[in-house]
């Protein structure tokens, strides 16, 4: 059925290779833009809860994906004032549909902005998003939104919305996953470039004043604290200056 390869394929967004969270949302808002009936366009927001001092909750947007630059400007629109159907469905973690915006009381600061950005009816179905860390705090909202009042099949696209948030959630859990085991794997790919070069700049001190790889690594700590530098820096240049083909004095392992 349609349905659940539509809900496939935007699953399927955040499985690819080297997919950014950016990128997934973006191509996940063109989808839905093309695929659900009577819809224009759409907007995928991934927000963060945010507790305050006082023990309040709001909600933050941390990243998005819209398919039309207005509705962009919409949500901006929204966030600022804090009314429309995309903040009322991350607030209230409940489905909004709206038939006619101007036909809507629930948002007067919101009417004139959606009228101007082709937003008259939509709906939008916030979700869970959470990792292997246990994060509960992040929300994603995704909203189908036409230029046409009455644009939807009530029955219809409220259970699809609802089935695209799920395999979108489920999509971006997976990316996150990804980019941080990137993050994990370049962080120790530095780790270990940071060894090897500071273990070299060990070993050309303990050349050139015959003492143990412990007082090496004392000098190198000095230098680099007297010149308010990393270890590694002085490290790095230290085997620099005595491995280049240009080298041309002896080595000075006490920086100067």
């Amino acid at each position: 059925m349609w349905i659940e390869h539509l809900a496939r394929d935007i699953g399927a967004l955040g499985q690819e290779e080297h997919t950014t969270l950016e990128r997934a949302l973006d191509q996940m808002s063109r989808a839905a833009s093309l695929g659900v009936p009577g819809c224009s366009a759409a907007l995928v927001v991934v927000w963060r809860e945010v507790v305050g001092r006082d023990g309040s909750i709001r909600h933050v947007v941390t990243d998005y994906g819209a398919s039309h630059s207005d509705l962009a400007e919409a949500l901006e629109h929204q966030y600022t004032t804090d009314q429309g159907p995309t903040v009322e469905a991350v607030r209230e973690m409940t489905q909004v549909r709206v038939a006619d915006v101007l036909r809507e009381h629930r948002w007067p600061r919101y009417t004139s902005m959606a009228v101007q950005c082709g937003d008259r009816s939509s709906v939008t179905q916030p979700s869970k998003l959470s990792g292997d860390d246990g994060d509960e705090d992040r929300i994603l909202t995704f909203g189908v939104h036409s230029g046409r009042a009455d644009a939807f099949d009530e029955e219809v696209v409220s259970q699809l919305t609802a089935l695209l948030a799920e395999h979108a959630a489920m999509a971006l859990n997976t990316a996150d996953r990804r980019a941080d085991a990137a993050r994990e794997s370049a962080h120790m790919r530095r780790a270990m470039s940071a060894r090897t070069v500071i273990d070299q700049a060990k070993g050309i001190i303990m050349h050139a004043r015959g003492c143990d790889a412990d007082t090496a690594f004392a000098a190198l700590r000095q230098v680099a604290q007297r010149n308010r530098k990393k270890v590694v820096d002085v490290a790095r240049d230290l085997v620099a200056e005595n491995t280049g083909p240009q080298r041309s004095r002896r080595p000075r392992p006490d920086g100067r």
